[in-house]
């Protein structure tokens, strides 16, 4: 395991930050990290393996690359998984399961390309197992094998993360739709507050003013406070015939050693991480999710207006918030109070520039940005403002122009993160 090719998948749009992060936390360079789309392909060993998943705030999952090979038809993909030495990972008292994607595969069937895959992995435990086989679990397998098909090569990974990594262990309570954790790092990236490849934060106040069950706070808390994104979850690497629990123990002292814990005794720094909710409830979500992900005592989390709260510093800083849209926004503030969530059913994000209109004809959507911008602009005066959203008129709808807009995908949407200099 002293050298192996590891591919991190990420959303769209967040490639290069990505690829900042990892050199950030291996110091990997040149042919050693790739930025590619879509991920960044890494050359490195079982324990950069084991930290890229303690660690990375961005990656969706790590990825072992086992084979890559040209391919025509799904009995080259037979072939080549009859190749690998599964039994070298997994047992045959193991459950498994094989995902396969595509980009501009001329295969008629995904589907029929991973039981091609799915049947040369169980012949070749046969082979060696004495008849023995391992099963196929679709739901909770110890083992994911992932197949890419390109148009002309096809590569076979196994997958050391299991549940995606954007889920941190913490998150138990939580809203509709909630933002997740990937997305809101890869903001936090973006508006320049983190910086992956030194893993330093900025010293400016932070603040999400419709912060729902807290993901935008929570994940600057561990930031700030230098906690592993995965401190509190498992990894599927820990089923693996390869894994090394000493090895795995000593990654995770390390990690702790350089986490901050709440002060015993002293006095508490100045709190400088700031959320806030119009839903009491979601306040309340929020503070059972910090309390989980141990960095309650980082931030202060309030109830409150977005279109009534005062800056909760008086040093100018930075708001970033995921804006609400249809519906929410008949939760976000006083602008969409006593009129009725019936009215808000025909604004969706699938269309974003689409009229949103009331019971009595006026425009509420319109009407909840232009009151933030303008209190914004009574209230917020030196900060910046950075949101993520789908609709390309929303600078129209503050009345305010961005001064920088970075493409993100939240999912299969895609979206920009405006920032907006308020004056």
């Amino acid at each position: 395991m002293n050298s192996l090719t590891l591919f991190l998948p990420c959303a769209s749009g967040v490639e290069g930050f990505l690829a900042d992060e990892v050199h950030g936390l291996t110091a990997l360079s040149g042919l050693d990290l790739l930025t590619l789309r879509g991920g960044v392909r890494v050359r490195g060993d079982w324990a950069c393996m084991l930290r890229l998943n303690l660690h990375s705030r961005l990656a969706q999952r790590v990825l072992i690359e086992l084979v890559q090979a040209p391919y025509r038809d799904e009995q080259d993909l037979y072939r080549l998984a009859g190749g690998v030495a599964w039994e070298d990972w997994f047992t045959p008292r193991q459950t498994f399961k094989v995902d396969v994607t595509a980009q501009a595969s001329g295969l008629r069937s995904l589907n029929f390309a991973a039981l091609r895959i799915k049947d040369a992995l169980a012949d070749r435990f046969r082979q060696r197992a004495g008849g023995v086989r391992p099963s196929v679990d679709t739901r909770a397998p110890d083992v994911r094998v992932h197949a890419h098909l390109t148009p002309e090569r096809v590569h076979l990974y196994i997958d050391t993360s299991g549940e995606p990594l954007f889920k941190r262990g913490w998150r138990h309570d939580k809203g509709d739709a909630p933002l997740k954790e990937t997305l809101a790092a890869a903001m936090l990236a973006a508006c320049g507050w983190w910086q992956p490849a030194t893993r330093r934060v900025l010293d400016v106040p932070l603040y999400d003013p419709c912060c729902g069950s807290g993901t935008i706070v929570i994940e600057a808390a561990q930031l700030l406070l230098g906690a592993p994104a995965g401190g509190l979850r498992r990894f599927a690497f820990e089923s693996l015939r390869p894994f090394d629990a000493a090895g795995w123990h000593a990654v995770k002292k390390q990690a702790a050693s350089g986490a901050q814990t709440p002060p015993k005794g002293a006095a508490t720094p100045a709190v400088r991480l700031f959320g806030s909710d119009v839903a009491h409830r979601m306040v309340d979500f929020a503070q059972r999710n910090a309390e989980r992900a141990g960095v309650a005592h980082a931030m202060q989390l309030r109830g409150g207006d977005a279109l009534q709260r005062q800056p909760p510093t008086p040093f100018p800083g930075v708001i970033v918030m995921n804006p609400p849209y249809g519906e929410r926004i008949a939760t976000a503030g006083v602008a969409g109070q006593g009129r009725g969530r019936e009215a808000f059913q025909s604004a969706t994000l699938s269309h974003p520039g689409r009229s949103r209109q009331n019971a009595s004809g006026s425009d509420t959507g319109d009407e909840f940005f232009a009151r933030l911008a303008t209190h914004w602009k009574t209230h917020y005066t030196g900060w910046s403002a950075w949101l993520l959203t789908p609709d390309a008129k929303l600078p129209a709808r503050l009345r305010l122009k961005e001064t920088r807009r970075v493409p993100l995908w939240n999912g299969p949407i895609e979206c920009r993160l405006l920032r907006f200099d308020i004056r």
